[in-house]
């Protein structure tokens, strides 16, 4: 099958399409209507979604194709995080895709009432409320789940296994200045994520040596979604393989950094 690599329909399941890499099919699914809304959008913006994490990649400095990857949250060098954007935001939601943009997981904010909803969508309150957010992989089975408690200053983010089991808690620093957070687990500090300028576009994400591990970037999300949505990207691009539980609170942060600071602004 001479056909460049790009989503098909699934032949064992038309309501999804498969990863083809070039030479052969991959494990790779994702919903078939997802991906066609994501196509009209994507072409009326002047590129399909493999050219945009394309671009996203380039723009977080990463240089050419990095080396590795296992097809997992957990496994690939590069991840890109993307907030599905919407006219009006209710809820949270992203798709996470590797660097040659092959759908990996998706991130669902789950347990939102009505009213929280509603406080969401016409109000600047976010603070004030619970976060909950699920990190799914292809299967939609959850890997990690994420909660930011409701605060009136610095926050606190909780990290725990997919099946419930605590892994650890990011916690917020400081308020002014370059924002710092720090990952604890079993009471003990094991690495941190530290902005590199006030308003937190970059980050470096250090083990307990303060040694930079992973570095995440925020991208341009284009001119279009800027105007009509408070959508944001970012690229986590790993530098070496790190072990639990700082690989978790890494795999993390790319949501954390997101839920904790854009949408408490504005």
């Amino acid at each position: 099958m001479n056909t460049a690599p790009g989503w098909y329909p699934d032949n064992a399941d038309p309501r999804f399409v498969r990863w083809w890499d070039g030479v052969q099919w991959t494990p790779h699914l994702q919903p078939r209507q997802e991906q066609s809304d994501a196509h009209h959008t994507e072409l009326q913006m002047g590129g399909t979604g493999q050219d945009r994490v394309a671009q996203q990649v380039q723009r977080a400095g990463v240089q050419g194709v990095v080396s590795g990857g296992g097809g997992t949250l957990f496994s690939e060098p590069v991840l890109v995080v993307n907030q599905k954007a919407k006219l009006i935001e209710m809820s949270n939601s992203y798709v996470i895709y590797d660097q040659h943009a092959r759908h990996l997981g998706t991130v669902e904010q789950v347990g939102q009432s009505g009213a929280a909803k509603a406080l969401r969508a016409f109000t600047k309150m976010d603070s004030m409320l619970d976060v909950r957010l699920e990190i799914r992989d292809l299967q939609g089975m959850p890997q990690l789940r994420v909660t930011r408690p409701a605060t009136m200053w610095k926050s606190k983010v909780v990290v725990e296994r997919g099946d419930g089991l605590p892994i650890g808690e990011i916690v917020q620093e400081n308020v002014f200045g370059k924002v710092r957070f720090a990952y604890v687990c079993n009471g003990m500090q094991i690495g941190g994520i530290y902005a590199e300028n006030w308003r937190a576009w970059n980050f470096s994400l250090q083990d307990h040596t303060g040694t930079e591990v992973a570095r995440i970037t925020k991208t341009w999300q284009g001119f279009s979604k800027a105007m009509f949505s408070t959508a944001d990207n970012y690229v986590v691009q790993f530098h070496r393989p790190v072990p639990d539980p700082l690989l978790s609170m890494i795999v993390a942060s790319g949501v954390t950094v997101d839920t904790v600071l854009s949408q408490n602004q504005g």
